[in-house]
């Protein structure tokens, strides 16, 4: 890793999936997003430290098929030499152990478990955000996940359900648990995507605990992502929105890419993006249509006031040929 990016200390025996002494820069699941053609331009592109699956859901009433064949031919323990972390959404401790250890069994090293997707599916129980409505089923559920993982076990969450405070509670449990590191993302589930990821709760977590905390939310350019490593302290930071709309996001936190673009060099990065994209989810999914409202929603997280013409004529073509031709005219 670049220089420029500051570097966090770690033991060499650790479990993580990033290397000793690298402050790791991470690509974030993200449901309907980074599927394994995503995945792979990434790697190929920018590289992550590591990078996930979409979360998988966890099948509370079939014993046997906790988890979803699809969902098991995702599994790996790395991807082209770079981590792959297995994330989990679920509720119930037996269903939760089981899953866990059937996604063992299909290779995977790094597992996460889902604390914080707002939109969670509700089913018999509380599953992903909804988690933290019922805290006290976490004494039960995080020690026994810890016992039966033997790689890398995480936690990606929310500041709280509706009070941000709810985290401070919750860091004994972690800790008691030895859990490796936690993701955070400094809303309340309630508050959705809505108003700002408070990162002074992020540093307050750094401070009063010794598990390494991943910071996410809102991190869309290098240079607030670079001060958010430097006010925190946190180990490293994971990329969901900004990063998706943006992959050289990797390259400018490094050192690696100008922080700040122009026009120019920006139409040539999407150009480059979407001409790389396409034909990896042509492999990938079934059908124009199918192919087309996926790579749209990869536009979607685009965030570039000055390519708005651009971006609306790609999130409106009816087709996937009119998609590809408003690609074509970013060059």
């Amino acid at each position: 890793m670049d220089t420029n990016l500051p570097t966090a200390g770690f033991s060499a025996g650790s479990k993580l999936p990033w290397l000793p002494g690298v402050t790791p820069l991470m690509l974030a699941p993200m449901q309907g997003l980074t599927n394994r053609a995503l995945r792979s331009l990434f790697i190929d592109w920018v590289r992550p430290d590591s990078v996930c699956t979409e979360f998988m859901r966890v099948n509370a009433s079939s014993e046997r098929k906790r988890l979803m064949p699809s969902d098991l031919r995702e599994i790996s323990p790395e991807e082209n030499g770079v981590p792959l972390i297995v994330q989990l959404i679920g509720h119930g401790r037996d269903a939760l152990v089981a899953a866990a250890q059937t996604a063992q069994k299909a290779g995977a090293v790094h597992i996460n478990l889902n604390m914080g997707c707002p939109y969670g599916r509700m089913t018999s129980g509380l599953t992903g955000g909804g988690m933290l409505k019922k805290p006290e089923l976490l004494e039960e559920i995080i020690p026994a996940l810890r016992e039966t993982i033997s790689g890398s076990f995480s936690v990606k969450l929310r500041a709280g359900y509706d009070d941000h405070q709810q985290i401070f509670s919750l860091l004994p449990l972690f800790e008691s648990a030895k859990v490796d590191f936690l993701v955070l993302h400094p809303r309340t589930v309630r508050q959705a995507y809505n108003g700002l990821a408070d990162h002074a709760i992020t540093a307050e977590v750094v401070q009063r605990t010794a598990i390494p905390v991943i910071a996410n939310g809102d991190i869309r350019g290098s240079a607030f992502g670079l001060r958010i490593l430097k006010e925190t302290g946190a180990a490293g930071l994971m990329l969901g929105r900004g990063g998706i709309g943006e992959p050289m996001l990797f390259e400018r936190l490094r050192g690696r890419a100008d922080a700040e673009p122009e026009l120019a060099e920006r139409k040539a990065m999407l150009y480059r993006y979407l001409s790389d994209l396409l034909p990896r989810y042509c492999k990938l999914f079934c059908g124009d249509a199918q192919v087309l409202g996926k790579v749209k929603g990869v536009v979607s997280n685009v965030v570039d006031h000055e390519l708005e013409r651009e971006l609306k004529k790609l999130t409106r073509a009816k087709t996937l040929d009119a998609f590809r031709e408003a690609v074509k005219e970013l060059l």
